[in-house]
């Protein structure tokens, strides 16, 4: 997303998110390089789009670290960081739910689709009530997690919820992406896009302060280090299984190298 960084000056001073380093990622490529050079030395303004797409960023990382914890609960519940999930719950009720659902989607996007027809009627009321379900399971496992740990009892039941609300979350944020938020930006032209920006700007600022996206992502890095999950690396998937044809006592298989370096095209005269 683009942005100005006078655009957006939100949530800092209200909530105490954390204080994990964000990541600055290099622009790649000569040709964009040198376009950026010649340009206005502001940082370009965020579309109001491009800003409810970042925030589902931070929303879906959040919903990862239920994801990791999951097994960790039904295996081992004394060794789940319970003060990482009430961070975690936190953030997404102060951020995700309280500001972009309730503050964005429901007051401004939903109300302009319902009027798209019965298909859009019909998707704004199940994106409603996911919400509304949402908010119940962040009451429950802030609940939960309120004493520093996740008793036994808790364990398997929370486990279960954090499955089915990321399952949830998940095709939720997608159809937004892909279908609620381009319909929604149609309306209007790149004038009234950049109006409607400046009012989540003023929304955001009467809610926060500060800039609000950058310090949930400095909480959400903050989290994923405490856990384990912070290196990116760790989560590239492993190569696929190999691919083996032809006859018997003379057959190639074909794939990847494998973790030590070797080749796995290797012809066998017999298994």
């Amino acid at each position: 997303m683009t942005f100005d960084p006078n655009r957006r000056n939100l949530l800092r001073d209200s909530i105490a998110w954390g204080a994990a380093g964000a990541i600055a990622i290099p622009l790649i490529g000569r040709g964009f390089a040198e376009e950026t050079k010649t340009s206005d030395p502001k940082e370009p303004e965020v579309t109001a789009t491009e800003d409810l797409m970042r925030e589902h960023g931070v929303i879906r990382r959040a919903l990862l670290v239920y994801y990791e914890v999951i097994p960790r609960l039904r295996q081992k519940p004394a060794s789940v960081n319970a003060a990482a999930l009430q961070q975690t719950a936190s953030l997404f009720r102060n951020f995700g739910e309280d500001y972009h659902e309730r503050m964005l989607e429901e007051q401004h996007i939903f109300p302009m689709m319902r009027k798209h027809g019965p298909e859009f009627v019909r998707y704004v009321d199940t994106l409603t009530e996911q919400h509304n379900r949402g908010r119940a399971i962040t009451d429950y496992v802030l609940a939960v997690t309120k004493s520093g740990k996740v008793s036994s009892v808790h364990a398997g039941p929370l486990a279960n919820v954090f499955e089915s609300f990321v399952l949830m979350y998940e095709n939720h944020a997608a159809r937004e992406d892909t279908i609620v938020f381009p319909a929604w930006k149609k309306n209007f032209s790149n004038k009234q896009l950049d109006e409607i920006s400046e009012q989540f700007e003023d929304i955001e600022h009467k809610m926060f302060g500060k800039d609000g996206f950058e310090e949930a992502e400095k909480t959400i890095s903050a989290i994923e280090s405490a856990l384990g999950l912070d290196n990116l690396a760790k989560f590239t998937a492993p190569a696929p299984p190999k691919i083996c044809d032809g006859e018997p006592g003379k057959i190639t298989c074909l794939g990847n190298q494998n973790s030590h370096g070797w080749s796995r095209k290797h012809r066998f005269g017999r298994f």
